[in-house]
């Protein structure tokens, strides 16, 4: 069973395979700030310290909203993101918290294919 290790409140949980970030943390008081759980307003913004190899891939939601920048930096949205199979540790920090949720979502360019 993989872990998640809330570095901010020090709490570590043993989860089933694929579970997200954000519903532990609710479930078991893992204390990640949350607002809407659906990737827009930013408020669960999470980094990820350790085990990022362990995480789902990165969600068109999470790529709007935290744009490259942040994303290189190990941050990730706890409503879009799933561990997989493997311990991770995240933490949060009130001033990144703020700056994303002011951040305007990116628009993504369509990629079209030719037939």
């Amino acid at each position: 069973m993989p872990k998640i290790h809330f570095i901010n409140s020090n709490k570590e949980l043993n989860v089933p395979n694929n579970s997200n970030i954000l519903r532990m943390s609710l479930r078991y008081d893992g204390g990640l700030p949350n607002r809407c759980g659906g990737g827009i307003c930013g408020t669960c913004v999470c980094k990820v310290e350790e085990g990022v190899e362990f995480l789902d891939k990165v969600k068109v939601q999470e790529r709007r909203k935290l744009g490259e920048e942040w994303l290189e930096k190990g941050y990730r949205l706890g409503c879009q993101t799933f561990v997989t199979n493997g311990d991770v540790s995240i933490s949060w920090d009130e001033e990144v918290t703020e700056l994303v949720k002011k951040r305007k979502p990116d628009r993504l360019k369509k990629e079209f294919s030719s037939v």
